[in-house]
């Protein structure tokens, strides 16, 4: 079972899609913009796919070493799917079995990127940012689409960026993880400042558009029960 979470960080996850928002807000205010982490020797990626027909929500985490991107430890979670699909509130659909998963880790990650936004989200609090401040560990939001904000196209090469803005505020960062591909969106999701989540988000990032986290977290949800 997920540890237990600090009075003030405690909430239902069986909720309407108003109080989820509420929620949200609430939170919003713990998150951290900034670099609290101490050396990165394992960094991990989190993904959530379905069974049965959407009944069944399977959350996994993978954990690699860093820099050398090599699998050391993984996890899957199962449990039923109790909250709807609604574009903003990804987080009560998803992280329940993430949290599950996390639970089953020998080794605590040192770095978390999420398959879903950080701070780049209506109010600033997407899954990253979530299960960051539920848990404290330092999380990222890896995104592959655009949710909220606006921007300017990166070159093609990888390594080019522009930043997500919504007025003058900065969101996140719109990054070319490959030479001609399409951008991902790359926002902080807590404790990790903007220039560590691009920084870390290219250095998971190997020939694929996607780090190696994802890469394999997605594998292991999509995977059949048989193989874990």
């Amino acid at each position: 079972m997920p540890p237990r979470l600090p009075p003030a960080l405690e909430h239902d996850w069986d909720v309407s899609p108003a109080e989820a928002r509420a929620i949200q807000s609430r939170l919003s205010e713990r998150v951290i913009l900034k670099d609290e982490f101490g050396p990165v020797r394992y960094v991990a990626g989190t993904d959530v796919a379905f069974e049965d027909g959407l009944r069944v929500t399977r959350g996994a985490v993978a954990v690699l070493s860093f820099p050398s991107l090599e699998l050391v430890e993984h996890a899957v979670a199962r449990r039923p799917t109790s909250f709807p699909y609604v574009p903003g509130l990804l987080s009560f659909r998803e992280i329940p079995a993430i949290l599950d998963a996390l639970a089953m880790l020998r080794r605590q990650p040192d770095l978390v990127l999420c398959d879903g936004q950080g701070y780049a989200h209506p109010r600033r609090f997407g899954l990253a940012c979530h299960l960051g401040v539920l848990t404290g560990l330092p999380c990222i939001g890896v995104a592959k689409s655009r949710l909220v904000g606006q921007h300017a196209v990166p070159a093609t090469e990888k390594g080019s960026r522009a930043p997500l803005l919504d007025g003058e505020e900065l969101l996140g960062t719109v990054l070319r993880s490959r030479t001609g591909v399409r951008p991902l969106y790359v926002s902080p999701g807590h404790r990790v400042s903007h220039e560590s989540a691009v920084r870390f988000t290219l250095q998971c990032c190997t020939r694929y558009r996607l780090p190696e986290t994802t890469r394999w977290a997605d594998r292991l949800a999509a995977a059949p029960r048989s193989t874990d």
